[in-house]
C-alpha cells in the first residue's frame, strides 16, 4: 500500500540534500547548485536524452554509473553545460569537487546541467559555493529542489511509503522541467532515491519499463532537450531481501516508481512554460498499445488543441485531426471524443462525427485548471495516457528573449 510522505529525495533513509545560489545566475534570489549525498555506495540507473546534440555532463554521468553503482548528484542551473569545447573538463571537475568537500570519490558522482546552451561554464562559482553547499547538507530536499529550477515557477517534490519484504521501504523525488519537453525517453533532470534494497539490473529494468508509461508520455512543447537526464539511487538502507528478480516485492517496487513519475508528470506538464492548464488525454480501446501511445501523444502534442484548450473551445476537430495524423492504423469513423473536468462532462464526437452539445456548457468544463481529453477508438482493449498544457501568449514571451 502506497502513503504519500513528506521530504522529497531526502524521506528514503540515508540521504541528504541541498541546495545554494552559487552565482552561475545573476539572480542572487535564485539558488543556482543542488547537491544530493547518499550515507552508502547505491546500485543506481539512469536514462537519458535521445537527442544527438548532448550535454557534456551526460557522457560524464554515463561513465560514472557504467558500473551500476553512485553516491552522489551535483547539478547546476542556469547554464547547460552543452556545446562548449571544455565541457566534458568543467563536468569532470564538478565531480572532483563534490570529492574534495565530500570525500565522496568523483567516478561515483552523478553531475547534470541545465540553462542556456551554448555558453561556456565556469568552475570558480561552483568551487565557491562548495563549502556553504556541503555544510547544509540536510534531511529537506526543498532548497534542491529550487537550485535545479530554470522557468518553473514552482518546485517539484514527491515521496511514497511502501512494502517490500515486510519492510518499509521509501521512495522520494525531485525534479525540474517546463520547456523542451517532448522525449523518447525520460524527460528534463529527475532526480529518484529510494531506500529499497534493489539489484541494479532490476533497478535499470524497472526505469527503463516504467518511462515508457510514464515520462515518455509527456510533452510541453514538442522540443527535446539535449540535458534530459533522469537518475534513481537505491541505497538498500530499509532492510528489505534484495530485490534481484520479478516477482511481488519487485511489483510493489514498480508501482511506487510509477507513482512517483505519474506525479512528476502531472506537476511537469501543469507547470509548462506560460501554461494555464494541465491536459491530460486518456486513450483507451486501441489495438495495440503502440496505437494507444501514439494516438494519446499526437493529442497532446497538438498546437492547435493545446490552443483550443487555452481559450476553453471545444473545436473537437483538432483532437480528431490528430489523432489522423498519429501514424496508427485507426477506424476514425469509430471514434467517441468527450471534454472533462471537475465542472463536468461533455460529449462531442460520436463515431467520427459532431454531436450536439451546450457551447455554454463546453466553456465551462474547459475552463478548469485541469482538463480532460477522453478518446475511445472502439478498435481493442489497450489504453494510454499523455500529459501536457495548454499553448499560451506567456510561452512565446518566455521564449522569445530566453538567453538574453
Amino acid at each position: 500500500m502506497l502513503k504519500q510522505i513528506e521530504g522529497g529525495v531526502c524521506a528514503p533513509r540515508g540521504f541528504r540534500a541541498n541546495g545554494v545560489h552559487c552565482g552561475i545566475r545573476k539572480n542572487k534570489e535564485k539558488k543556482d547548485l543542488a547537491l544530493i549525498v547518499s550515507d552508502v555506495r547505491c546500485r543506481t540507473a539512469c536514462v537519458y536524452t535521445t537527442n544527438l546534440v548532448k550535454g557534456a555532463p551526460i557522457l560524464v554521468t554515463r561513465e560514472h554509473v557504467k558500473d551500476g553503482y553512485a553516491r552522489a548528484v551535483i547539478v547546476n542551473s542556469g547554464n547547460a553545460n552543452t556545446c562548449n569545447a571544455n565541457g566534458v573538463e568543467i563536468a569532470e571537475q564538478m565531480c572532483a569537487l563534490v570529492e574534495r568537500y565530500t570525500n565522496i570519490p568523483a567516478s561515483d558522482v552523478v553531475v547534470a546541467s541545465t540553462g542556456v546552451i551554448g555558453q561556456e561554464l565556469s568552475v570558480a562559482p561552483i568551487a565557491a559555493g562548495m563549502p556553504d553547499l556541503v555544510s547544509g547538507l540536510g534531511d529537506r530536499s526543498s532548497a534542491a529542489a529550487e537550485a535545479i529550477m530554470t522557468t518553473d515557477t514552482v518546485k517539484k517534490e514527491i515521496a511514497f511509503a511502501f512494502t517490500a519484504g515486510g519492510k518499509e521501504c521509501r521512495i522520494g523525488a525531485i525534479a525540474k522541467g517546463v520547456g523542451m519537453i517532448c522525449p523518447n525517453m525520460a524527460t528534463m533532470l529527475m532526480f529518484i532515491t529510494t531506500d529499497a534494497a534493489i539489484s541494479s539490473q532490476m533497478l535499470q529494468r524497472a526505469l527503463s519499463e516504467d518511462v515508457k508509461r510514464s515520462l515518455n508520455m509527456l510533452s510541453v512543447d514538442r522540443d527535446t532537450s539535449t540535458n534530459d537526464t533522469l537518475c534513481i539511487m537505491a541505497d538498500g538502507l530499509a532492510g528489505n531481501a534484495e530485490i534481484a528478480a520479478p516477482g511481488a516485492d519487485y511489483r510493489a517496487f514498480c508501482r511506487a516508481l510509477h507513482a512517483v513519475t505519474v506525479a512528476m508528470c502531472r506537476m511537469l506538464a501543469a507547470d509548462g512554460e506560460g501554461a494555464t492548464k494541465l491536459i491530460e488525454c486518456r486513450v483507451r480501446g486501441a489495438k495495440t498499445q503502440k496505437t494507444a501511445d501514439l494516438c494519446a501523444k499526437s493529442v497532446i502534442n497538438s498546437n492547435l488543441v493545446k490552443a483550443a484548450m487555452f481559450g476553453a473551445d471545444a473545436n473537437w476537430g483538432r483532437v480528431l485531426c490528430a489523432l489522423g495524423y498519429a501514424g496508427a492504423a485507426i477506424d476514425v469513423d469509430a471514434i467517441d471524443v468527450d471534454f472533462a473536468s471537475s465542472a463536468g462532462r461533455v460529449a462531442v464526437c460520436r463515431s467520427g462525427r459532431g454531436v450536439s452539445f451546450s457551447e455554454e456548457e463546453a466553456k465551462r468544463v474547459l475552463s478548469e485548471r485541469e482538463i480532460g481529453i477522453e478518446v475511445d477508438l472502439h478498435g481493442g482493449r489497450r489504453c494510454a495516457t499523455a500529459w501536457g498544457c495548454d499553448l499560451t501568449y506567456e510561452y512565446v514571451k518566455i521564449n522569445g528573449d530566453y538567453r538574453t
